[in-house]
């Protein structure tokens, strides 16, 4: 009863929005990353994939992000990464802003309540051809030309919406989508959920653990050889899965430490999980990348710290690239985002 009570507000509120003219164009193309899920689908290493591609077609992306779980909430905008270097702390931005704007250079990070008001300062002050919303279907006060959705072959097997199942809407909201995003999927399977879902197009999401890296107090990270024996931590969405991934990769794991989260690590958490791992006999402490942003004012560490990110590629990739560019030239044609 409940499940059904949150989903009929879901649409109502979708319905509202689009009926009544509620939201607001930027003048620069909006493409939108999201999901139906709640977390552990991969959306901001989504988001770094397409801002890369967006640089490498001679775009300037900006990245409009919420900032969820920042500790410090500032009034307005965060500039997070003008394009050319990082301006903001994690405190300010928020973990997973932190990381896009160290992970794709060239990109305009900006972190707001109001993506709008934060679009607007990319496009007057950063001078962003096209904006990228990370975690933005739901994010309806803000138009959009593309909306890309992740939709995972679990999410059809368990199509609850909360508070009984792990959807924010139901299965029917990705009709709204310009394209699927389907996670570790074949062409068929991605091609039968696009047409059960009345979604047009259907791409393969592709997600893989990427190179390990070290950790340095100074510098940039030094890429790892050896595979443990390591002590595991993740402060994520679904952290067993971060565990069993690397497990699979050939790591040899002594122990593991679940987060909640965005975890705000203290100088506690950190002195239980050396002990724990020196006891257990691992070498070093391993984690995600999004967690390596909330332990970075910890350097110089007891031990040391590899992180593993995660990554994505969008199936098949010069498929994508033309959908992409052609979405974007018809939006500019539409007399909405004008490229300077």
């Amino acid at each position: 009863m409940l499940g059904t009570l949150y989903a009929q507000v879901a649409l109502a509120r979708r319905r509202i929005y689009r009926r009544e003219g509620r939201q607001r164009w930027l003048q620069r193309p909006v493409v939108s990353v999201g999901n139906l899920r709640v977390g552990g689908t991969g959306k901001t290493p989504t988001v770094a994939h397409v801002a890369r591609l967006l640089l490498d077609m001679g775009e300037r992306p900006s990245i409009l992000s919420r900032g969820y779980a920042r500790p410090t909430v500032i009034d307005g905008v965060v500039v997070v990464s003008d394009g050319r270097r990082v301006r903001a702390d994690l405190a300010a931005s928020g973990d997973e802003p932190l990381m896009l704007a160290r992970s794709v250079p060239g990109a305009r990070v900006l972190v707001s309540a109001d993506r709008y008001l934060a679009g607007r300062l990319a496009e007057t002050h950063l001078a962003a051809t096209v904006h990228l919303l990370d975690d933005g279907f739901q994010h309806l006060p803000l138009a959009r030309g593309t909306d890309l959705v992740i939709v995972g072959l679990e999410d059809v097997a368990d199509p609850r919406t909360l508070p009984m199942g792990r959807l924010r809407e139901p299965l029917g909201s990705a009709a709204a989508a310009a394209a699927l995003l389907v996670p570790d999927a074949s062409d068929d399977q991605a091609a039968a959920l696009a047409e059960r879902l009345n979604v047009a197009t259907a791409f393969r999401l592709m997600r893989e653990a990427g190179a390990p890296m070290r950790l340095d107090l100074f510098g940039p990270s030094a890429r790892v050889a050896s595979r443990g024996p390591v002590y595991a931590l993740a402060g994520v969405a679904r952290p067993a899965r971060f565990f069993e991934e690397l497990q699979a990769s050939g790591w040899t794991i002594v122990g593991t430490a679940p987060f909640p989260d965005h975890r705000r690590y203290t100088t506690g958490d950190l002195a239980a999980l050396v002990a724990a791992a020196r006891s257990a006999g691992a070498t070093a402490l391993i984690t995600t990348e999004k967690d390596v942003m909330r332990l970075l004012s910890f350097r110089p560490l007891p031990l040391p710290l590899i992180w593993v990110p995660l990554d994505v590629r969008i199936e098949p990739a010069p498929a994508f690239r033309r959908w992409l560019s052609d979405r974007l030239v018809n939006e500019r044609s539409a007399g909405r985002g004008a490229q300077a």
